[in-house]
């Protein structure tokens, strides 16, 4: 595993790995915090508050750590409170979807420090790597950052994804298909990968509309109906980290070919290309439909929010075919109610934005589907932030592992 010069300097003082443990659980610490003062971190890391206050000074001096004011006194003095600094480190953070990828940088306070950047690529392009490569270059110059600073890369991406091994066993060509081995070859720093809706869920866990909820569903609807879990607070991978493919579980028996291979699966029924398909066959068939009127002659211009657009102005075709794809995942999502019996489902994709387009027939399709004692509880909302909500999920999942024990021996 490679990882940046900088946080191996962490380390080098004193070659003391146990005063390295207990500068990375500082970091950690305050990553999770707002501030903490000094004699909280010392009770929290188990050292004495001197020995709290050199660790602080020794990360302050190294640019990770600063002062920000002084925090409420129990009595005597306040206490000086401390913080990560705002440009101590950076994640890349990249999301591919079917046929684009979206990247941003944030900072150690999860905030955004460049504007989203979207270019065209996907799992099997065989210049994904590169592409990745020379769209972060870009933002780095662009916001001036110190490469330095920047601690690691996250990728989220449709597939079958080993998180540990960093193999996506979805990409067709088996050279190509180890994506963290070839990041971490090209930018020299940690990388961490994992599937896109299982990053969004995470994200929507700790940052959104799924926080505070202990048993949630999130789902990723786009060209793919992709599914993540949180079981008990902890986000579910399944034994060999192929759990939520909900898009390629079979619903109709010798129905349409599904990308995956297998026939009939919900994404041939459920996901964005039934829906830009059907709306395309009715405007060759000249349905009576505003789509038709502006899309017969352009009509391979047509984009999901076309049609979304169009129901929302009260078009029936329109409203029609996101009926049809709403009924389809509702189906799904009540075999999913009935396993799991989750508190609240988050619906983000770009299908989200139809909201009530297609949460009034997810609704007719738990009433049919689903037993009302199970479904009667589940709240189904849409996604505040879906459009960065895996982006948090695997810059978050990123910090979790750059301050775990797990690279210790990586980093001595």
């Amino acid at each position: 595993m490679i990882f940046s010069e900088e946080i191996k300097k962490i380390n080098l003082v004193g070659n003391d790995l146990k005063k390295y443990r207990q500068k990375k659980k500082i970091l950690d610490l305050l990553y999770h915090n707002d501030s903490m003062s000094g004699s909280v971190l010392s009770k929290k890391i188990g050292v004495s508050l001197p020995t709290s206050l050199s660790l602080l000074n020794e990360l302050s001096e190294m640019k990770f750590v600063e002062t920000c004011g002084t925090g409420v006194s129990s009595g005597g003095r306040k206490p000086v409170m401390f913080r990560l600094l705002n440009e101590s480190i950076y994640i890349i953070a990249c999301e591919l979807g079917r046929y684009k990828a979206k990247m941003i940088i944030y900072n150690s306070h999860n905030k955004p420090v460049t504007s989203m950047s979207y270019f065209d690529t996907s799992i099997d392009d065989d210049d994904l790597v590169d592409k990745i490569y020379a769209t972060a270059q870009t933002l780095i110059g662009e916001a001036g950052i110190d490469e330095r600073r920047i601690f690691g890369v996250g990728l989220t991406m449709p597939g079958l994804i080993d998180e540990t091994l960093g193999i996506n066993y979805t990409i067709k060509n088996k050279k190509y298909s180890n994506v963290k081995e070839r990041l971490e070859s090209k930018f020299q720093k940690l990388v961490y990968i994992n599937n896109d809706a299982r990053m969004q869920a995470y994200g929507e866990y700790v940052f959104g509309k799924a926080k505070g909820h202990l048993n949630a569903v999130i789902v990723n609807w786009s060209w793919g109906i992709g599914m993540g879990m949180i079981i008990n607070g902890k986000l579910y991978n399944g034994s060999t980290g192929f759990a939520g493919e909900l898009s390629h579980t079979i619903f109709v028996d010798e129905g349409d070919l599904c990308i995956c291979g297998k026939r009939g699966c919900l994404e041939t029924i459920g996901s964005l290309y039934v829906l830009v398909n059907d709306a395309i066959k009715g405007i060759k068939n000249n349905v009576v439909s505003q789509l038709t009127i502006g899309f017969k002659d352009r009509i391979n211009e047509l984009e999901p929010d076309d049609i979304i657009n169009a129901a929302k102005s009260g078009d029936e075709f329109a409203i029609s075919l996101l009926n049809k794809v709403g009924l389809a995942v509702g189906k799904g999502l009540s075999l999913t109610i009935q396993l799991l019996n989750p508190e609240i489902i988050v619906l983000g994709g770009v299908v989200s934005k139809a909201n009530r387009f297609i949460l009034t027939p997810i609704q007719q399709a738990l009433n049919k589907y689903c037993l009302e004692q199970i479904s009667a509880n589940v709240k189904i909302v849409i996604s505040d932030n879906w459009e960065q909500s895996g982006l948090l999920g695997v810059t978050a999942m990123l910090f979790q592992v750059l301050f775990s024990d797990m690279n210790m021996r990586e980093l001595t």
